[in-house]
């Protein structure tokens, strides 16, 4: 059997606190208890286990990435270029899912409550800002995809705003007037300011956000083709979507091509995201890209530091975002 604390202790007649306080490097124990607890330590060939050491050291050189769910490939682009930057400097990066659920996030976060991790990266939460920043105070966290406002915690994210400015007046250059908005009724920021981005974007060409060119339910992808079904049968269907995941539009795209409309001519179509599904659509979606890889190194980089600095990084931080027009807005 493998020699435990306990049999330290009882071997040097000290308690199993004071050789905690010897193996932690803890200057309160007296020099001579000390080196007793080192001799019988040495004698007895005592090795502290894995997560022991991890715990001494305060470090275990793993961050954990927390994800809404394991199926969005946007998720997993982004961990790669975490685990590209935390390789090169000794980190691994693991990955759970909490299925959107408060219970099963919070759940997961004991993982840095108990220093099996070193930090933590939220990909979308639960938590609000008060909480997170009651969470920042005392433990490395950072948010990473969807920010929370008024939270004080290290984030990286795309400027969702400026993104879904774009997205409109990439459709509103092409000459579409009547252009259909495909969102989600969420707390999530990010849905909201491509929301408003867009609106931005109609009002520079004299126009409103039309609420029967609206439609708003969840990020649940048959919401594109329930949003699509809505809109045809509109007196003046719009000639173009913007959808605020590309889920959501490629679903668009279905039933948009289910109804006989030619997707590129007869109506266009805006994602956002660019995962890579993205060019398996017929016809190719048009979306905005979110620089995945960049965003992951970015927040692996910076919680990185955060981890071994005393003043920590809270800061906003975005990323450049691009709209990249294919097939689905008549582009080649």
């Amino acid at each position: 059997m493998s020699v435990t604390i306990k049999d330290v202790a009882r071997e040097a007649g000290v308690s199993v606190a004071t050789v905690s306080r010897v193996l932690n490097g803890n200057s309160s124990v007296s020099e001579s208890s000390a080196k007793l607890v080192r001799e019988t330590v040495e004698r007895l060939g005592y090795s502290p286990n894995f997560l022991g050491r991890n715990l001494r050291k305060r470090s275990t050189n793993v961050i954990l990435v927390i994800m809404p769910n394991a199926e969005h490939s946007l998720y997993m682009k982004i961990c790669v270029g975490m685990q590209t930057y935390g390789q090169k400097h000794g980190y691994d990066i693991i990955t759970a899912s909490s299925n959107a659920t408060n219970a099963v996030e919070s759940r997961h976060m004991n993982m840095v409550f108990n220093k099996t991790v070193d930090g933590v990266v939220l990909m979308g939460t639960s938590f609000d800002a008060q909480t997170l920043n009651r969470l920042a105070d005392n433990y490395d966290i950072a948010l990473c995809c969807e920010g929370v406002t008024g939270a004080n915690v290290l984030t990286v994210t795309v400027d969702d705003e400026q993104a879904g400015y774009d997205a409109g007046i990439a459709l509103l250059k092409k000459g579409h007037r009547k252009i259909g908005f495909i969102g989600v009724r969420s707390t999530a920021l990010s849905a909201t300011l491509r929301r408003n981005g867009f609106a931005r974007a109609l009002r520079e060409y004299g126009l409103e956000l039309d609420p029967a060119y609206l439609y708003e339910n969840t990020y649940d992808d048959e919401n594109g083709e329930l949003a699509i079904e809505r809109f045809m049968s509109l007196p003046e269907p719009p000639t173009a979507v913007f959808a605020v995941s590309d889920l959501l539009a490629m679903r668009a795209l279905k039933k948009c091509v289910e109804l006989g409309l030619t997707v590129g001519k007869d109506i266009s179509i805006i994602g956002f995201d660019n995962i890579s599904m993205c060019e398996l659509t017929n016809p190719s979606l048009s979306t905005v890209e979110q620089p995945c890889l960049k965003m992951g190194e970015l927040v692996a980089r910076k919680l990185i530091e955060n981890i071994n600095s005393d003043t920590k990084d809270n800061k906003y931080y975005t990323v450049p975002h691009r709209v990249i027009l294919r097939g689905s807005t008549g582009d080649k």
